[in-house]
């Protein structure tokens, strides 16, 4: 059964809403790649941030006052007509909420705990409820009012874009009629200085695919979509996931489990590889991954599909990336894009030459005019978690 992906708010470096983030993403704009405020491990390391005032929570019960919820406000706002819509005409009992996270509100536990340690008692803007993973589905069930399926998926990166795929299951078994979905990831410490003590961070502007690549950029975002089965333009046609446990952090060297989430991808959609127009890559400009992502991708694609990594736009927003980078293929097929311009991809043109050569595009990149269009968009996650989701003009 065929899902639609009816309306879309995000938030992220690029901007607030579909308008500011699709010219900046399509004209490759990676100028809010700022340093943080704090040196980690001694070193400045570049994020993306979102800056500016946040929607205030309101009246907001303690338990949800975190910035993570804000961001994602900051996303329900945008389409907060189509939701309220939606519950008027299906009932609450029949509107579901699945949303992927990795950081939730860690940021203000950690610190609750940083007061408790240095001054022997919790601030009065504790709550233990901050960090619990499931805090962001039941932050909008309780704001919305809801009373359908209601829970957070976090499977590390790949988080939101399992959303996605859990959303259509409830929608296929005839569980709910829509459900809204998405992911949402804040900078925190925790993050920032867990991937410093990886080795993982970069100190420049990431650099995928380009043999001077030398890891990531954090970033924090929030993208929601409303899911339904009523015909809209663009749908969610297909995904595929894979889970080749090879190790708690390193993909497979071979990439056995990213060709089987874009081969699973393909079929469950009925689509062939040369019917995709673009494929948003996982891309975080970490050496493991970027060489086993393309060789998943030369062997998947043989012949050479349109790519690009995203992430020296808006930084790696871990459990928000397959929802953001999801968002992004929408963009790419939606009104907002007229000119039919593909996500560029941003790095030193420098290529690895112990790779398979992916065709990255540059600015300025059209999309073939053929229809339906089709395009794909990997998430590849810690413990060898894979999930890989094709949108396309609906059917």
């Amino acid at each position: 059964m065929t899902a639609y992906l009816n309306a879309l708010g995000l938030v992220c470096a690029l901007g607030r809403g579909k308008a500011e983030v699709a010219r900046r993403l399509l004209a490759g704009d990676s100028s809010d790649m700022q340093p943080h405020p704090q040196t980690i491990a001694g070193r400045s390391l570049p994020v993306g941030a979102v800056t500016g005032e946040l929607p205030s929570l309101g009246n907001a019960p303690l338990q949800h006052v975190t910035r993570n919820n804000q961001l994602l406000l900051a996303a329900l706002e945008e389409i907060e007509p189509d939701l309220h819509e939606a519950i008027s005409r299906f009932g609450p009992s029949r509107v579901g909420v699945v949303m992927g996270t990795s950081t939730s509100g860690i940021q203000e536990a950690t610190q609750g705990i940083a007061r408790l340690t240095r001054d022997g008692h919790l601030p009065t803007s504790y709550h233990y409820s901050h960090q619990e993973l499931c805090a962001p589905a039941s932050f909008v069930s309780e704001r919305l009012q809801l009373s359908g399926p209601s829970y957070s998926i976090s499977t590390a990166c790949t988080s939101s874009a399992r959303a996605l795929l859990s959303a259509k299951r409830l929608l296929d078994a005839g569980i709910c009629d829509a459900v809204i979905c998405g992911g949402v990831d804040t900078l925190c410490d925790l993050t920032l200085r867990g991937f410093s003590a990886l080795e993982a961070t970069s100190a420049q502007l990431c650099n995928p695919f380009s043999a001077n690549r030398d890891g990531i950029n954090i970033g924090e975002a929030a993208a929601v979509f409303l899911m339904t089965r009523e015909r809209s333009p663009i749908a969610l046609l297909g995904g595929g996931a894979s889970s080749d446990a090879h190790h708690i952090s390193a993909p497979d060297p071979q990439g056995l489990g990213a060709i089987e989430s874009m081969s699973k991808a393909l079929s469950s959609a009925g689509t062939l590889p040369e019917q995709i127009r673009y494929l948003n890559l996982h891309g975080t400009a970490t050496r493991h991954n970027d060489a086993m992502e393309s060789l998943a991708v030369a062997k998947v694609f043989p012949t050479s599909v349109p790519c690009s990594s995203t992430k020296p736009l808006t930084g790696h927003t871990l459990g928000a990336a397959g929802a953001l980078e999801a968002a992004f293929c929408w963009l790419t097929l939606s009104e907002h894009n007229p000119e039919q311009l593909l996500p560029p991809h941003r790095w030193d043109g420098e290529h690895d030459t112990d790779l398979p050569q992916l065709n990255l595009t540059a600015v300025g990149t059209k999309a073939v005019a053929s229809r339906p269009r089709r395009m794909m968009s990997n998430s590849f996650a810690f413990g060898g978690n894979n999930i890989s989701l094709i949108l396309g003009d609906a059917p």
